[in-house]
């Protein structure tokens, strides 16, 4: 079957209030079936998560629902949310603040269990990674929490896991994410589906957005800068998930245009679609040693 995965940092509710109108309306034509959203903001003022997934059919949570006490800065700056066209479980919401590095973002990651049907159970991540470009540790100690969230409870479909990671996809915690190098003693395997079903270099913060240029030139201070830096994992499937697959087919940018002369974010959305099977057959063969 298809899946459609979507990931957008939505920049809170910052600048022309016109923009939380375009981005309902982009996800309801888009139609995705997993959602990551970034920043955010749910409190006892405002609930933009039910405004942006108003009339889409997906069932919306929110670290602010999980997570049991307000996490300062949010109301400004917002939190992790996730949604799935079918409904799902909460396994657990990570609070990614890390004060010992500097990083005390109010952002987390949560982590659901969806059951697809006809195909099985897949776990579902949503996160939001330290902000501050030079503080690549902190970004480090998220994504190996991201792993030990995996391992604690992926099910018998490749776990998925979306968001805005704020690191080029040469940086320590891509490049863990990709299997590429270890960290703290322990390796990752997952595919950047952008690597594999992308077309062009698939910034998604940019320079030639108007929204983005303003905070690039506070905090960058060098000419036009653009960078890739939200993504959409798949975890691969040779020994920890043989009997599902997710292939993915198409990956492309989303929310890259503006609507009416308003922008909908200061970052593009990742838009992947996947080719999903939870019942695919075994090769009858000797197993592989690393397979067990």
């Amino acid at each position: 079957m298809r899946l459609r995965v979507l990931t957008l940092n939505v920049l809170n509710l910052e600048g022309d209030p016109r923009r939380q109108d375009i981005l309902n309306a982009e996800i309801r034509r888009l139609d995705p079936d997993l959602v990551s959203l970034q920043e955010v903001v749910v409190n006892e003022e405002h609930d933009q998560l039910a405004r942006l997934l108003d009339g889409t059919g997906l069932h919306g949570t929110h670290q602010a629902h999980t997570l049991g006490y307000a996490v300062p800065w949010s109301e400004r700056y917002g939190g992790t949310a996730l949604a799935t066209r079918w409904p799902h479980t909460v396994v657990e919401t990570l609070d990614l603040r890390l004060p010992e590095t500097g990083d005390v973002h109010p952002w987390g990651a949560i982590g659901a269990a969806v059951d697809i049907p006809g195909e099985g159970e897949l776990l579902f991540v949503a996160t939001t990674n330290g902000a501050s470009l030079a503080d690549e540790r902190a970004r480090e100690r998220h994504v190996v929490k991201l792993a030990e969230l995996d391992d604690r409870h992926r099910r018998k479909l490749p776990t998925i896991i979306a968001g805005d990671f704020n690191a080029r996809p040469e940086a320590s915690s891509i490049r863990f994410m990709r299997g590429l190098q270890s960290l703290d003693g322990r390796t990752a395997g997952y595919y950047d589906t952008w690597e594999i079903a992308g077309d062009g270099p698939g910034y998604t913060w940019s320079y030639d957005n108007p929204s983005a240029a303003w905070i690039m030139d506070y905090i960058i201070r060098q000419p036009s800068p653009r960078m890739r830096i939200d993504y959409v994992f798949v975890a691969t499937s040779q020994t920890r998930h043989l009997d599902g697959e997710c292939r993915v087919r198409r990956a492309q940018l989303a929310f890259d245009q503006p609507v009416d002369g308003v922008w909908p974010s200061d970052h593009y959305g990742v838009l992947v679609d996947f080719e999903l099977s939870g019942n695919i057959e075994r090769f009858e063969r000797q197993p592989l040693p690393w397979s067990h």
